[in-house]
């Protein structure tokens, strides 16, 4: 489960990674409302916890954002110290699938991450999204613009991969254990499937997705230029 953790204060969003991954969550982190739209936009996660009180923009409009701007179903908990019940309505209203008060137990975000994910996940498609290309894990359709693009076995598994640890950069040594494990072809057969899924990809279209990192591996991304 990965989940992506948005907070401007260090000592709780430490606190809150921690304890997520000793729990065996992957999590990723933002201190500002634009970073965490950012990545929540462009990324691929199970759950947000969203602060409310962010710099740059707040965490309502953060869901807001998401939910009627990205059409992002990911579920949202957000934290805040404010308990009125105009605030938490506000939450609620904003997209946001549960809301925890400050100060909290860690062991009780987790219950609530936990939950929340039970409610949510037999509802959902498993489905991976990168800009315009769409992967259902399900029917394994893939389609980018809404044209759906044909693959063999090693571009499908390749393509989860790489849209599953998007916008993060993917060693050619990780790509190739996971495709072949010990069993490693002789020829640089993974430059040719990447070469493959690229002409399935990008080809037909203006803008790649698809990028060489070169001496290191590739990187399936929007947006090259970002750190």
């Amino acid at each position: 489960m990965r989940i992506l953790v948005i907070e401007d204060n260090r000592d709780i969003l430490a606190n809150v990674l921690d304890y997520l991954e000793l729990k065996g969550y992957t999590v990723d982190c933002a201190q500002d409302g634009l970073s965490g739209l950012h990545l929540a936009a462009s990324g691929q996660y199970d759950l947000i916890v969203l602060d409310i009180m962010l710099p740059g923009i707040d965490g309502y409009q953060v869901c807001e954002r998401l939910r009627r701007g990205a059409g992002s179903e990911t579920p949202i908990i957000m934290l805040t110290a404010r308990d009125s019940l105009d605030d938490r309505l506000q939450g609620l209203n904003s997209g946001a699938d549960d809301y925890l008060l400050k100060p909290f137990a860690l062991s009780e975000l987790v219950a609530r991450i936990e939950a929340v994910l039970r409610r949510t996940q037999g509802s959902r498609k498993r489905q991976l999204q990168v800009g315009d290309l769409i992967y259902d894990l399900d029917t394994l359709g893939v389609s980018r613009a809404g044209k759906p693009l044909r693959l063999n076995p090693i571009g499908y598994k390749l393509l989860a991969i790489l849209m599953q640890k998007s916008p993060a950069v993917v060693r050619r040594e990780f790509l190739e254990n996971a495709l072949w494990g010990d069993d490693l072809p002789e020829s640089d057969s993974l430059r040719s499937h990447i070469h493959q899924l690229r002409q399935a990809l990008d080809k037909p279209f203006d803008k790649p997705l698809l990028h060489t990192i070169h001496g290191v591996g590739y990187r399936l991304t929007e947006h090259p230029d970002a750190a």
